[in-house]
């Protein structure tokens, strides 16, 4: 019913010169519709009504001390610069390495602050809404500089849940590009994280999970667990679905399903891609042996392991254009070397980023966990921040570039500041006081901090001291120089 009426309003609104009583006639049929006293058998009676197609033109630019925002049918002012963009001080001080620009391929941004991926389990059927506009835009608008979408599934089944987002098929990019449009508007960039749940696919939104009871999302409520793929039938826990082993033909279109959805991003406009290798899902399960038992070239061995993810970046990487970043994220650890059998452990992490920039990835944005129920995580406050330093480090050393992501518990402007700041030699350099290393980073990925206050790169730029550039409607909202916080 609901793509009926969507249709129905669309196609009236196409409708050029055409005959008062054809008018009428598709009129009624669309009222019949929106009351719901139709069905979507009307369908054929309002495509066959005969009419002479619109030309839709674009309304002639209008007078206006702001200029318009360029890419979107609408009025918007120009953000130039965008907002979160570092202002001159009239003491000519320095910036924080945060708050300066980075380039990667073709792209830069205006600082070095990443909305990270976070699934909202509120797709209709694959397909973002307005719901995921306002709430990535606000972002945007609010000095993010870089937005990435959830983890957008490669085919139906790759979703964690029926709400996930998906881009396996054409019909799902539209909505993606009014975000995408949108976040251009504001002169931000926004990137795509591609994946597929594997194992941990066809389950419940985290609300409607009770501790201790089932997570299975029947079919009954939309989901498919007599169709969820791991590398092995090894399932996360008896509360998620039992997978099936893969055959080699269905890890074969996998890729190819990868290179698809990659497609369908850049028709979209995305500025970048991320892969998603990380959290027990299904790239993070193939990498580790824990969840892979396979016995033939996908499982065993460190290069079989890694297989797959290598031929997504492969497949990826070639149907992109050379100046467009491509990212991937990983678990840098398990945390299961308590378990006295093989995981998936920094070492291996190190051993895989020093294969990615032949690769033509640019950047990997180091998480950690998610493959196993009886992980023991190391928890202190930038815990994830000391894996992605010392991955950082091991790779300079080699002489390859690779820049660095850390996510996980940046909550406060000074730990944001530390994680991406400048030593003397112009390299990223921070002493890590918990284990007496050096953490290193290019880009902070931020995710919960960003939910509880979408604003945290403006406040963030009034606690360090930095003048930064407000959107423009907002410029009377920034805070007093010498507020308190």
């Amino acid at each position: 019913m609901l793509v009926a009426y969507h249709l129905s309003t669309f196609i009236y609104h196409l409708i050029a010169p055409a005959s008062k009583k054809k008018k009428a006639a598709l009129a009624v049929v669309c009222a019949e519709v929106r009351s719901n006293t139709a069905t979507i058998s009307h369908l054929p009676k309002i495509l066959s009504i005969k009419h002479t197609p619109a030309v839709i033109t674009m309304a002639p630019a209008k007078k206006t001390l702001s200029p318009p925002a360029p890419g979107v049918p609408y009025y918007t002012p120009a953000q130039e610069p965008p907002a979160g963009t570092a202002l001159p001080t009239p003491e000519g001080g320095s910036v924080p390495t945060l708050f300066t620009p980075l380039r990667i391929r073709g792209l830069e941004l205006a600082n070095r602050f990443a909305v990270s991926p976070m699934c909202q389990y509120s797709a209709d059927d694959g397909h973002l809404t307005d719901y995921h506009l306002v709430h990535l835009g606000s972002f945007a608008m609010r000095g993010a500089a870089l937005t990435i979408v959830e983890a957008t599934a490669v085919t139906p089944n790759g979703r964690i849940s029926p709400e996930d987002s998906g881009l396996w098929q054409d019909s799902q990019i539209a909505p993606l590009k009014r975000i995408v449009d949108f976040i251009h508007s504001q002169n931000q960039k926004v990137g795509i994280q591609l994946a597929h749940a594997g194992r941990k696919a066809s389950t419940r939104a985290p609300w409607h999970v009770q501790r201790g009871h089932g997570e299975v999302a029947g079919e009954e409520i939309g989901g498919w667990p007599d169709n969820v793929w791991g590398p092995s039938a090894i399932s996360f826990s008896p509360q998620y679905p039992s997978p099936k082993e893969m055959t080699i033909e269905q890890i074969e279109g996998l890729v190819t399903s990868f290179a698809d959805a990659a497609k369908r991003s850049l028709t979209a406009g995305f500025d970048l891609i991320e892969i998603h290798g990380a959290h027990g899902y299904l790239i993070s399960e193939f990498l580790s042996p824990l969840s892979n038992k396979r016995t033939d070239q996908y499982g065993g061995s460190f290069e079989n392991r890694t297989r797959l993810l290598v031929n997504v970046i492969k497949a990826v990487r070639g149907v992109i254009p050379e100046s467009m970043p491509l990212f991937v994220r990983i678990s840098a650890t398990e945390w299961m070397e308590h378990a006295g059998q093989p995981s998936w452990d920094l070492s291996e992490s190190v051993r895989l980023a020093k294969l990615l920039p032949d690769l033509g990835v640019d950047l990997l944005d180091v998480s950690s966990g998610g493959n196993s129920v009886e992980q023991r995580i190391k928890l202190f406050n930038d815990y994830q921040i000391d894996l992605a330093g010392k991955i950082r480090a091991e790779v300079a050393a080699t002489g390859k570039k690779l820049l660095i992501g850390a996510v996980g518990n940046i909550t406060t402007a000074e730990l944001a500041k530390t994680v991406v700041q400048d030593d003397n030699n112009g390299t990223v350099e921070v002493e890590d006081e918990t284990h007496g290393g050096k953490t290193r980073a290019d880009m902070v990925l931020v995710a919960r901090q960003f939910l509880r206050e979408p604003e945290f790169v403006l406040r963030t730029a009034h606690q360090l001291g930095v003048p930064v550039k407000w959107a423009v409607q907002y410029h009377r909202a920034g805070w007093r120089k010498d507020a308190k916080i």
